[in-house]
């Protein structure tokens, strides 16, 4: 890749971040910026663009529980929003060919329908990036909404599979035996360690999954996430994932300047863009209206509803190979290239404000829900709770073990992944499943016998839309939170917290005064001393 590239990327993304907005809106613009400019990409763009994608599927897999997939609300919303979505597209379209208007004029109706089939897709890619970044892979609406976009990849390679006429190789049967190399898989993980061997271990279970499956004549992304759910369970997963984090995400850069060097737009073309643009209200209220028909909350199908209303970069891949067979005209790619480029700029910065937009329509939402609660949508209530841990990794167990030594009865720990919530339940902590960004759940309970919140989560934005949260909720008692780095500590200090503890900084003094102990308690049973 070539240092301009990186300049301009750097730049773009650096201008979005001064005036609040996700770096990706800037690496999509740098892309089309450098196509302006006249520069040509090379192979490289689309080595690191690939290697983006396919590290995103296996960490989407290392973070999935495939239970999810089962799940009455993916299966069913999946399919029926994208034939709604077909559906609708087909019928303006139709209406618009009759009409004559722009570039509707050179579409059938069966072309139509196959458009709006390629723009019924979300993208995995700018879905899964707001919600890592937001801390909420885990939370009921973040399960949802990738147990849809998995689906929508099964989708995918069905259509692939018919439209390229690339049928799977009779061998492509074994890969229903992948499960019988867990054992081998956890092994491997095992003995990586912590260093530099688990990034490359994760490298080569990713890249060897995608060429299993293309060399079996089925689509290779797929193979990244089923490796990756493979090993889902497996205690080091959520350290790999950790480990490949920043990989992905610069790879990934790779693919956001790629969508801007597809081609340069016309204002025509622009035009058409910015009316599929406006099209995507309708993909947002039909998938809201059937998810409270599928029985779940207002606040979890208004923000999966919100995180899916974009069009994806399978739309591109369904449009490349209409042009190649000559179903559609090649003008429609650029179209659909800018579409998908101003619906990811919607997506972000809407998801951005999203936990306020529903606390502020709060009333509007939920008068349309269902009276019926799905199991896993049921509050479970804190009782006698004075202290709450919000977050149970390793810090908040920590924090929560210690409390427990002083009055186990009166602390509780709140984690939104119900896996994590079992596993301490287990082990006989007090611990219940809720989203700490949910104003719900803060309603539900008797907030007022609450004296402590401690945030024990990594992520500035959880922590700023928690408080917000608990504020709105009219929560009285004091709050206590962690940050990484010092600039973090100010920032988390500006949302009114009473206490930041910066984690390197608080570990090694506890670690100090925990040692200190060790030499008074010598010295109190060695008076010699």
């Amino acid at each position: 890749m070539d240092f301009i590239w990186i300049l301009v990327a750097f730049a773009c993304g650096y201008a979005c971040r001064l005036i609040s907005l996700p770096p990706l809106i800037g690496f999509l613009a740098a892309g089309f910026l450098l196509n302006a400019l006249e520069f040509e990409p090379d192979a490289s763009l689309q080595i690191l663009a690939d290697l983006g994608i396919t590290l995103l599927l296996f960490t989407v897999g290392l973070k999935l529980n495939i239970k999810q997939l089962l799940k009455t609300e993916v299966w069913a919303g999946t399919g029926t929003t994208m034939l709604f979505w077909i559906a609708i597209f087909t019928g303006f379209s139709v209406a618009y060919i009759a009409l004559g208007l722009s570039y509707f004029s050179y579409l059938t109706w069966q072309t139509a329908a196959l458009l709006g089939f390629g723009l019924s897709f979300s993208s995995t890619v700018c879905i899964v990036k707001i919600l890592e970044d937001g801390g909420e892979m885990k939370t009921r609406h973040g399960n949802l909404a990738i147990g849809i976009l998995v689906m929508q990849d099964i989708l995918a390679v069905v259509f692939l599979v018919f439209a390229t006429g690339k049928i799977p190789t009779v061998y492509a049967i074994a890969l229903l035996g992948l499960p019988l190399l867990r054992p081998l898989l956890g092994k491997l993980l095992n003995s990586a360690g912590h260093g530099e061997l688990l990034p490359l271990l994760g490298f080569f279970l990713a890249l060897g999954g995608y060429e299993l499956f293309y060399l079996l004549g089925v689509k290779g992304d797929l193979g990244a996430l089923a490796i990756g759910i493979l090993i889902s369970n497996h205690p080091k997963a959520s350290e790999l994932a950790k480990s490949l984090l920043s990989f992905k995400d610069l790879f990934l850069i790779g693919f956001f300047l790629s969508i801007g060097f597809v081609a340069l737009p016309t204002m025509e073309m622009l035009m058409m863009a910015l009316f599929l643009g406006l099209l995507l209200p309708f993909k947002f209220l039909y998938s809201f209206w059937i998810f409270n028909k599928l029985k779940l909350k207002g606040r979890t199908s208004f923000l999966s509803s919100l995180a899916l209303a974009n069009y994806s970069e399978f739309g591109l891949i369904v449009v490349s190979l209409s042009v190649a067979n000559g179903w559609l005209h090649q003008d429609w790619l650029v179209i659909l290239a800018i579409a998908v480029s101003i619906s990811f700029i919607i997506t972000s910065v809407l998801y951005r404000i999203a936990h306020n937009l529903y606390r502020k329509n709060k009333s509007k939402i939920c008068a349309i829900e269902s009276p019926l609660r799905l199991p896993e949508d049921i509050y479970q209530q804190p009782e006698n709770a004075e202290i709450l841990v919000v977050g149970m990794g390793r810090v908040g167990v920590g924090s929560y073990d210690a409390l427990c030594r002083l009055n186990s009865s009166v602390v509780w720990g709140i984690d939104a992944d119900q896996d994590r919530a079992n596993r301490h339940i287990k082990k006989g902590r007090q611990v219940i499943c809720a989203d700490g960004e949910d104003i719900d759940f803060w309603e539900s309970i008797e907030l007022h016998k609450i004296q402590l919140v401690m945030l024990a989560l990594p992520s500035t934005e959880d922590v700023s839309n928690i408080v917000e949260q608990l504020k709105a909720a009219g929560y009285q008692g004091r709050i206590a939170a962690i940050a990484r780095f010092e600039d973090d500590r100010k920032r988390i200090e500006s949302f009114g917290i009473d206490k930041v503890f910066n984690f390197y900084t608080e570990a090694g003094q506890g670690f100090a005064e925990e040692s200190l102990c060790i030499i008074n308690q010598t010295n109190s049973s060695n008076p010699a001393l």
